[in-house]
């Protein structure tokens, strides 16, 4: 399943309304580890699709999401599950820290 965009507009009917557990990937396109990190997220798209959403956020066109999130710095994936903020990560991480936080909640 592909990863999709969402925006401030949208966070709230994608993420938060969401019966299955959401990551998000807040990035920007002058952010150099979010570059690194988006094939991996897309990589675990493909495979946990049918059990997990994928979505990512520009933050440079949307910034009133991250600001209410508490994103300080890019790249970070949050990851909730009904609605509430379970688990966060900042900075580039390999696959498998990712996988195994998933592995968690689904």
């Amino acid at each position: 399943m592909a990863v999709v965009d969402v925006t401030d507009a949208t966070f709230s009917d994608v993420v938060l309304a969401s019966a299955k557990p959401v990551v998000v990937d807040y990035w920007a396109d002058w952010c150099a580890p979010c570059r690194q990190l988006s094939p991996i997220i897309e990589e675990l798209s493909t495979e946990l699709g049918d059990q997990v959403t994928f979505v990512k956020m520009d933050t440079n066109t949307n910034t009133q999401t991250p600001l209410q999130q508490g994103v300080m710095s890019l790249p970070t994936i949050q990851i909730f599950l009904g609605g509430q903020l379970v688990k966060q990560f900042v900075g580039a991480k390999p696959k498998s820290a990712f996988r195994k936080a998933l592995d968690e909640f689904i």
